[in-house]
């Protein structure tokens, strides 16, 4: 299974939500990193074909994916940060209407529903209301939606997305279990929902491509180095206007800093390992000189 993207533009009006990616995917897990606005939905309803390109193509193992049509998206599998349900459906009849739609027979549908269940974690949920579902629960449910048809392309966009730490290990750990034997694209903004899954990382900001590779070569990416600095609480701002600051924590009187910097920032300052948050403030990040607060990004 192969998609590719080439010259891949999506315009707005004068705005390039998607600015000519030339992209290649085939197995495992994608972890598209970028802030909001970075063009990542726009992307991911493309290769849906819920949104045409205004120039350039996508290819699946060579067919363009618009002509596909029906083929396609039988291949596909799609949970959208919002996805819709009607609140008095049951999980289990949520799931059988999707299942409907995406054509699948009822009995097949109804084996294939127990498995999922099973799968997600809501065996026990089955005959509760989508209204009443917790956050993560409810995105379970979207998950099983999406994979109804055993999709060999799963795409989920920021599938995490306001659920608590626990729900998002979680989370993580079921999307790793289903990777196996088909291609995933995870859009994110949080940085760990990909550190630990992801096969090759992208990052993306204004609709470019900024780098990819793996999370060893996205961390060797950047050029910049990181440092751990101790300095008093008065000096901090100073420091957040001139510096990316990639953490900051008090401690007995004092605030120890993570800075990123080509230089080394102070005479005591020791050079420490890069993270993926530490690339991520790297590329997206502004210092408050350049008018946005580090600790915002």
């Amino acid at each position: 299974m192969e998609l590719e993207l080439k010259n891949l533009t999506k315009n707005f009006g004068s705005l390039t939500a998607v600015d000519h990616l030339d992209l290649t995917m085939t197995g495992g897990v994608y972890g598209l990193l970028g802030v909001n606005g970075a063009g990542k939905t726009t992307l991911m309803r493309m290769l849906c074909t819920l949104l045409k390109p205004t120039e350039g193509s996508i290819t699946c193992d060579g067919e363009d994916i618009f002509k596909m049509d029906g083929e396609y998206r039988k291949l596909l599998g799609y949970l959208p940060q919002d996805f819709g349900f009607y609140p008095e459906f049951t999980v289990q009849d949520y799931l059988l209407y999707i299942a409907s739609i995406k054509g699948i027979r009822p009995v097949v549908a109804k084996k294939r529903i127990r498995e999922l269940l099973v799968q997600v974690g809501l065996t026990k949920a089955a005959g509760k209301k989508m209204k009443k579902l917790s956050g993560g629960m409810k995105r379970r449910a979207g998950i099983a939606q999406a994979m109804l048809n055993h999709p060999r392309i799963l795409i989920l966009d920021e599938p995490t997305a306001g659920l608590d730490p626990n729900e998002r290990i979680r989370f993580r750990n079921l999307i790793s279990e289903i990777s196996e034997d088909r291609l995933v694209l995870l859009s994110t903004h949080i940085v760990s929902d990909i550190e630990y899954i992801a096969n090759e990382i992208w990052l993306m900001k204004d609709g470019a491509m900024v780098h990819q590779g793996t999370l060893d070569e996205t961390i060797a990416s950047m050029p910049e180095k990181v440092w751990k600095c101790v300095t008093e609480h008065p000096m901090v701002p100073a420091i957040t206007k001139k510096y990316k600051v990639s953490n900051l924590k008090s401690e007995d009187g004092h605030v120890e800093l993570r800075v990123i910097s080509p230089k080394r920032p102070f005479p005591d300052a020791v050079r420490v390992r890069p993270t993926l948050e530490d690339v991520f403030l790297y590329y997206f990040g502004e210092t408050v000189e350049d008018g946005t607060d580090a600790e915002a990004q």
